[in-house]
């Protein structure tokens, strides 16, 4: 089993049986419990002869949606969660990339699991009863390599098609040891869950909470939305770890949530996804004085995080948050555009990471990975497979590591990494739209629609609603003559962006505000 990220639930059943290992809206379970009942659905699933194949999770985040993750991992095979809100379409596209033989979902999905998975076996969660054989268990985890792969997360993709991530037992093991001893994460914490379990930030929440034999405590999503119902839960939950993306604290900091009621058993705080505004970290400070605040940095394709910068609170950070050093067994590094390692301070260049956290590539999809995965340019002595990023970042007299941007059309928005093209290519679909071109500003964290087109916004927004999440669809759309061209003859983006930012909101614009 020390193979296996399996590992972690076996070793803190043994220590904390009757421990609280996961609370959330509607039930509680015991480590016990979950290692009983995740072997349950494994028995299922290998009786089934299932074996080193993608099943898909078809449920909303919980007890049940873990306790089948693990069961996936411990029938020896691969766990993909998908959605129940997202579109039709898109869950269509990424069953397409999996192309999975088995489906597990429950009563409240069932039905439309049925329609839109038709080519997949369907079983419900509430109907697997099978009697444990742990004889069948082990000789099926004999055949578990570390290199098999786990999970594989979706994001965007550029040519439309969603990207399934893909990351093996080895990585995540490798991560969550370093994780969990570099910020002293012990069994006394109790984790406050953010992040759908699609999103890698939840790996950290999961594995972390495995690992050490805490409790994890899922908070209900609908709480994002409702701040002082959010804070309340937070605190009746006494949880001590937050693991969050920036957008939620920040929402809970904008609607000054903790004036209402503090949590004050919280001792750490991370964030990552986009950059944290000082104002809005300020706040949390305030608030929690004696808690640790760290900056956290990576991209799903390396297992969660590769640096991190833990924040002094004396410093003024007039130059931005650094993201900070590498995690040990890793290595950020910066390439310029000839491939030359970059060792100065303020040099703009490519983030690179290598090392054992790196993924295993995009599943069913060689070559979108030979983009970015790729042997290691200044490694000439052996073939070494690194990730680039495709983010930019530069160094200060510190040797700290800043991110500075993106190099190609790809951002980082609401905690998400999402393609430009893809939500171009969804809009230009439109009969209605003659062409569209999409800009995103990083620095007010807007991402805009320009388009040319009869039609107006309100009309744009409802049809993107039936092919993308929520979170892809453009917070302002602009109707526009003609599109500035540079001098390559293609759209100037700086030119359409610095226009927009010289006029006043009009009152043509169409601002969906976020919760």
């Amino acid at each position: 089993m020390k193979y296996n990220v399996l590992k972690y639930l076996e070793r803190s059943v043994s220590k904390f049986p009757n421990k609280i290992a996961v609370i959330d809206k509607n039930s509680k379970i015991t480590y016990k419990e979950l290692h009983k009942r995740s072997k349950s659905i494994a028995c299922k699933i290998i009786k089934d002869n299932f074996f080193h194949v993608p099943i898909i999770v078809f449920m909303d985040k919980g007890i049940e949606a873990l306790t089948t993750f693990l069961g996936i991992a411990y029938s020896g095979n691969t766990y993909s969660l998908l959605h129940p809100e997202f579109p039709k379409s898109r869950l269509e596209d990424i069953a397409s990339v999996l192309a999975s033989p088995l489906v597990i979902t429950n009563n409240e999905y069932y039905k439309e699991a049925l329609e839109t998975f038709r080519n997949s076996k369907i079983i419900k969660y509430e109907d697997i009863k099978e009697e444990i054989d742990e004889e069948l268990i082990n000789k099926t985890n004999t055949k578990i390599l570390d290199i098999d792969p786990l999970y594989i997360n979706f994001t965007s993709g550029s040519t439309g098609t969603p990207k399934g991530v893909t990351i093996c037992h080895r990585s995540v093991i490798d991560f969550i040891d370093i994780f969990t001893d570099t910020f002293n994460i012990k069994e006394n914490d109790i984790i406050g869950n953010q992040a759908p379990f699609d999103f890698d930030v939840s790996v950290k929440d999961i594995y972390s909470t495995l690992c050490v034999g805490a409790t994890l405590v899922i908070i209900p999503k609908e709480l994002f939305s409702k701040p002082t119902e959010l804070l309340d839960f937070i605190c009746d939950n006494k949880a001590t770890t937050l693991i969050w993306a920036v957008s939620a604290l920040c929402l809970v900091s904008t609607f000054h949530a903790l004036d209402y009621r503090c949590p004050n058993d919280i001792k750490k705080v991370m964030f990552s996804g986009e950059v944290m505004p000082i104002k809005h970290l300020n706040t949390w400070m305030s608030h929690l004085p004696n808690a640790t605040f760290i900056n956290l940095y990576g991209p799903t394709e390396i297992t969660c995080n590769c640096t991190y910068h833990i924040i002094d609170k004396k410093r003024e950070y007039e130059s931005g948050i650094p993201i900070g050093k590498s995690f040990l067994n890793e290595e950020t590094f910066l390439l310029d555009e000839n491939n030359e390692l970059i060792t100065k301070e303020n040099t703009t260049g490519e983030i690179c990471i290598r090392g054992t956290a790196v993924g295993l590539g995009y599943y069913n999809n060689n070559e979108e990975t030979s983009k970015r995965f790729v042997i290691n340019p200044i490694e000439k002595r052996y073939p070494e497979i690194i990730y680039r990023t495709g983010d930019l970042g530069k160094y200060d007299s510190n040797n700290d590591l800043y991110f500075t941007g993106r190099k190609d059309f790809q951002i980082k928005y609401m905690g998400h990494r999402i393609e430009l093209e893809e939500i171009e290519r969804a809009i230009n679909k439109l009969e209605c739209i003659e062409r569209s071109c999409c800009v995103f500003n990083e620095e007010k964290q807007k991402l805009y629609c320009f388009y040319i087109g009869d039609v107006d916004k309100k009309t744009i927004y409802e049809e993107l609603k039936n092919t993308l999440p929520i979170y892809m669809i453009p917070n302002i759309f602009r109707s526009i003559l003609k599109f500035p061209l540079n001098k390559n003859g293609k759209i100037d983006r700086k030119q359409l962006l610095q226009e927009e930012l010289e006029k006043k909101l009009g009152s043509d614009t169409h601002d969906r505000k976020r919760v």
